[in-house]
């Protein structure tokens, strides 16, 4: 996943741009970067921040920035911001998104004349020089971000940075959210409302599907009106949005409460105390805890210090490990317990089977575990948020290649999908038995729905019931 933050500013823009970005941290893990523009030009700086927070990389550039206005990023894969060059003049840029015909792209552009891009240390191009290079196709910036919106198969959202101000455009459908604040000295543009709170800014408005604004200091100028059509991540909520922070005006923990709340209603298990898996897991769990009137306890505590992020490296069994050693256990909470366990989602299985083990290992009697949302069927292709390179990475899919064999259609998959099937029972019981659990009941799409609060033709669901 990626986020971005970018400021107009009648003053210096240099620490918000970097506080906003600080406060996207939790969306990335192995690039940073700030551009500002002022009465030098461009300029820009990026860091590697597998192994270092992004204030301390940035913190020897700030005396070195100086401008008005500035874009910056936090990234799980490219380089960005990108300063380029064209015949509609100088900008910056940074994305946030997925290309998922980026190949067909690439071959578009050297169609029309272009020779080259730069090469990634991982072999492929940069997705964020592709969106710049379709954009200078264009007569303006303004008809360069349409055909983006366009072209792009995935999701695109944009900042891009000229001169004069901050044009900002969110995606087609508005897979992902682009948000606007305001305070005196102007405007700053974010993914995260959360990351301008403490900087004075107030919620201005967010954009809408596939609209284009320009920013300057004084004013914002509608480029491209919204269109109606909305499909905006329903994860968002359930685990990569900042708890902090509101998406289409519903806050992240609220819906956090209500999902554990919603989830309690269905459920008539006796246990001694219900805990959440730091940290994306633990609003759930107040919630489940409050409606139910059992005790919300903490029997295993984050290691925040050399962990205080919630994405972990690529390799598998580094994160395999990095979870086992994150976590350290409070035994005399643990200890001849019955303990009802909220996760915000079980994806591989891997981790919560290993959470579980350890669970039992300290004393555990039972453990009984909550899901926050549905059963993952289908990795997602509009955002990066998931590191999965094949539908088998999912347990759901694993278990059901079990019980079906090689050959599974889109109807059996939608049975499984169901709720009030004897399929997704089925596959249910063998998650259950493959991960230790003593029961296993997932949030129902439905009630994840109404969680949210929005209606369902205006969420994604894709990774639950494959429905695009």
């Amino acid at each position: 996943m990626s986020g971005f933050f970018g400021v107009a500013s009648k003053e210096s823009c240099v620490l918000d741009l970097f506080f906003g970005v600080d406060y996207h941290s939790h969306l990335g893990t192995r690039r940073g970067g700030m551009a500002v523009h002022g009465e030098h030009g461009f300029e820009r700086a990026i860091h590697n921040i597998e192994n270092t927070p992004f204030r301390t990389k940035f913190d020897a550039d700030l005396d070195k920035f100086n401008g008005n206005l500035g874009i910056g990023c936090i990234s799980d894969f490219e380089a960005q911001p990108l300063l380029m060059q064209s015949h509609l003049g100088s900008f910056a840029i940074t994305t946030v998104g997925r290309i998922n015909n980026l190949q067909e792209l690439k071959e578009l552009c050297f169609s029309k004349g272009m020779s080259h891009f730069l090469e990634m240390s991982t072999g492929d191009i940069n997705p964020t020089e592709l969106v710049a290079a379709l954009i200078n196709q264009k007569d303006s910036i303004e008809e360069g971000l349409s055909y983006v919106q366009d072209m792009v198969e995935g999701s695109m959202s944009i900042l891009l940075m000229t001169p004069q101000g901050i044009y900002a455009a969110r995606d087609k459908v508005g897979r992902t959210p682009i948000i606007i604040g305001e305070k005196s000295t102007g405007y700053c543009v974010t993914f995260e409302s959360s990351a301008f709170l403490n900087l004075g800014y107030h919620h201005y408005r967010d954009l809408g599907p596939g609209e284009i604004v320009f920013l300057t200091p004084t004013h914002i100028e509608v480029k491209k009106k919204p269109q109606e059509e909305m499909k905006i991540c329903s994860f968002l909520w359930v685990y990569y949005g900042y708890p902090t922070s509101t998406y289409e005006g519903v806050n992240v923990e609220c819906m956090r409460n209500r999902c554990g709340e919603i989830l309690s209603q269905r459920d008539d298990v006796d246990v001694d105390s219900v805990a959440g898996v730091p940290d994306s897991g633990t609003a759930h769990a107040v919630g489940y805890a409050n409606a139910k009137g059992i005790p919300f306890t903490r029997p295993f505590i984050k290691y925040t210090p050399t962990w205080p992020r919630s994405f972990m490296p690529t390799n598998q069994s580094q994160r395999n490990m990095i979870a086992k050693m994150k976590l350290i256990p409070v035994k005399e909470l643990i200890k001849d317990k019955s303990l009802l366990l909220i996760d915000d989602s079980i994806v591989r299985g891997t981790q919560l089977g290993e959470t579980t083990d350890f669970l039992y290992d300290s004393g555990a009697k039972e453990v009984h575990v909550r899901p926050a949302c549905p059963p993952i069927m289908f990795g997602c292709k509009y955002l990066n948020f998931s590191r999965s390179s094949s539908e088998m990475d999912l347990i759901t899919r694993r278990v059901i290649h079990k019980l079906e064999g090689d050959n599974v259609s889109e109807e059996t998959l939608k049975e499984y999908a169901n709720p009030d099937s004897e399929k997704y029972q089925n596959m249910l019981e063998e998650i259950r038995k493959r991960s230790g659990f003593t029961s296993l009941r997932y949030h129902r799409l439905d009630d994840m729905v109404k969680s949210i609060g929005l209606e369902k033709c205006k969420l994604c669901t894709y990774c639950f019931d494959g429905e695009e």
